[in-house]
């Protein structure tokens, strides 16, 4: 997993609440067990409308997604993380995120930061009024900065540290792997064996 330190892009405003899984990522893209080759199905259904935020070349490069309340709802789904980070998008911002998306995302290295309703509708504001506008998203200093906008987020101190490090679950395991090679190797044969991958 990548590590995430500060990142600074242009935004994508997404003045949409309520927004479920299933609208981020539908269903039938499920099928496939590989982490990437989910951008084209990103937002499917609303990306056949020309009008819609992401079709517009001006948002074209966007890496920051400032979202309404309540965004990731639904059921869960990882697919719905690897088609945002598969689009291009390092960190989500959101009054309110579904509890269970919103951890997906910081397993998966996707940083999501909850800002007061009112910060996100002045970053809309900011990003509307002049698409090159640039968010810094800056976890090192849990903070946020636009234009004029500062604004602390929290996120708790074991997150932070995994995505600071891009620890996911499979990297904070190879961390021990040299005790899990010498635990294997003092085993009988007989007993089932951890295998290396490749």
């Amino acid at each position: 997993m990548e590590a995430f330190t500060t990142h600074t892009g242009t935004a994508v405003p997404l003045r949409e609440s309520n927004v479920d899984t299933d609208q981020i990522i539908p269903a039938h893209w499920l099928k496939k067990v590989t982490r990437d080759g989910f951008e084209d199905g990103l937002f499917e259904a609303w990306r056949k409308n020309p009008e819609f935020v992401l079709n517009r070349p001006e948002r074209a490069g966007a890496t920051v997604l400032v979202a309404g309340p309540d965004f990731g709802t639904g059921s869960s789904r990882e697919h719905a993380v690897w088609a945002l980070q598969n689009y291009g998008f390092k960190a989500v911002i959101s009054a309110r995120f579904a509890d269970i998306f919103r951890g997906n995302s910081q397993k998966g290295g996707l940083l999501t930061v909850v800002l007061p309703q009112e910060t996100v509708e002045r970053l809309w504001a900011l990003t509307e009024a002049d698409p090159t506008a640039e968010i810094t998203v800056d976890l090192v200093g849990r903070q946020v900065r636009a234009g004029e906008i500062v604004a602390d987020f929290e996120i708790d101190d074991y997150t932070r540290w995994r995505l600071l490090e891009g620890l996911d679950d499979i990297g904070l395991t190879l961390r021990h792997e040299e005790d899990i090679t010498s635990f294997e190797a003092g085993r009988p044969g007989w007993l089932p064996r951890t295998q290396p991958v490749g």
